[in-house]
């Protein structure tokens, strides 16, 4: 029963992959991901709510707002650093008029 439980379950992954690979092509990888039980209850009731289509989409969808929030981090450097250049050297700001 064991044989054919694993045999019939590499079958399953397979089709599995050949369906993604059919539908995404190699646009889309598929990963692992260990999530605390209260994380993905968490998960679970947001999907349940209609917040997320799925666990995948949620899990996409959180990733998606921290590269947001890191750009933005990057952005705020930037201007800051760029404050700080304008501070010492006033006299390379450009009025708005001249724009």
């Amino acid at each position: 029963m064991q044989v054919l439980y694993c045999v019939l379950r590499t079958f399953g992954e397979r089709l599995k992959c050949l369906v993604n690979s059919i539908v995404y092509g190699d646009m889309l990888a598929q990963v692992q991901l260990r999530l605390s039980r209260e994380m993905l209850e968490e998960i679970d009731r947001w999907v349940s709510e209609g917040k997320f289509k799925s666990r995948s989409d949620a899990i996409k969808t959180i990733i998606s707002f921290y590269e947001e929030r890191e750009r933005t981090r990057e952005f705020f450097k930037m201007l800051v650093k760029r404050s700080e250049e304008v501070r010492k050297h006033p006299e390379s700001l450009i009025p708005f008029e001249e724009l």
